[in-house]
């Protein structure tokens, strides 16, 4: 595997960092920005093979494969100045920010690749969608969960709009805690009990020979206790206005 720069080492960085030096097999070279101070020393001491550099233009110098992670308001500070040859691989891992707003920034004819790892690639266990198909990002991210390139921006932009839904499940989930606490169920108990029922919901999505729609009928009985849930709390208008949401976020993404 090539020798990876990460510029930005935020949470995503971070997780990129851990997929790629936890585990039995051999870890690729890894240099860190010194931007997230804290986390890139953090991670150095952790592993053997990272290294903190002094700037982000050693980072691109002593790399074949640049991610860039950083902040979509911090983007023009961050990389102002930076030379990056064309036989570098610069990832653009930035929500929001498209292959023709970094090139520019960047002026370089390097080959541009969007993805969008999410922190599950901790433990590989997340697909990641890029934009173009890359031989050599596909393979970095299939090491790291999965690759799923997509045939153009606009799909591209889809997923990444669906990854702003994250927050929300797990707010969801907090809420039903809040609801049982104020019926008198133990913080810790409560807690505990809606972990437990949504993972072992959640490994039913390993199952891809049945539909999202056929494991929600699966998991229902007519006029029972879910489909009284959801015919109530999760109406059509319900829905639209999710939809809705969705939509204004892929207009401000696009």
């Amino acid at each position: 595997m090539q020798r990876i720069g990460i510029i930005g080492v935020g949470e995503i960085g971070r997780a990129i960092v851990m997929g790629l030096c936890d585990g039995d097999d051999p870890s690729p070279p890894v240099f860190l920005s010194p931007r997230g101070a804290r986390t890139a020393a953090e991670l150095s001491e952790r592993y053997e093979g990272v290294r903190v550099c002094a700037d982000n233009q050693e980072v691109v110098d002593r790399s074949e494969v640049v991610i860039i992670a950083v902040r979509r308001p911090d983007r023009h500070e961050a990389l102002a100045g930076l030379r990056v040859d064309g036989d570098k691989v610069v990832v653009n891992v930035m929500a929001g920010v498209g292959n023709d707003d970094l090139r520019r920034t960047l002026a370089t004819d390097a080959p541009l690749v969007r993805a969008i790892p999410l922190p599950a690639v901790r433990e590989r266990r997340s697909v990641t969608v890029t934009y173009p198909s890359h031989p050599v990002v596909d393979a970095l991210f299939e090491h790291l969960g999965g690759s799923q390139p997509v045939a153009d921006e606009a799909a591209f932009t889809v997923f990444s709009a669906l990854t702003g839904t994250l927050t929300t499940h797990y707010r969801y989930l907090a809420t039903l805690t809040s609801w049982a606490i104020g019926h008198g169920i133990a913080s810790g108990e409560a807690d505990r009990y809606v972990r437990s029922l949504f993972q072992g919901i959640g490994r039913g999505l390993g199952d891809e020979t049945r539909s999202l729609h056929q494991l929600a009928a699966d998991h229902e009985t007519p006029n029972g206790n879910n489909e009284r849930i959801r015919t109530t709390w999760f109406t059509a208008a319900n829905s639209e206005a999710l939809g809705k949401a969705l939509d204004d976020l892929l207009a401000d993404l696009t």
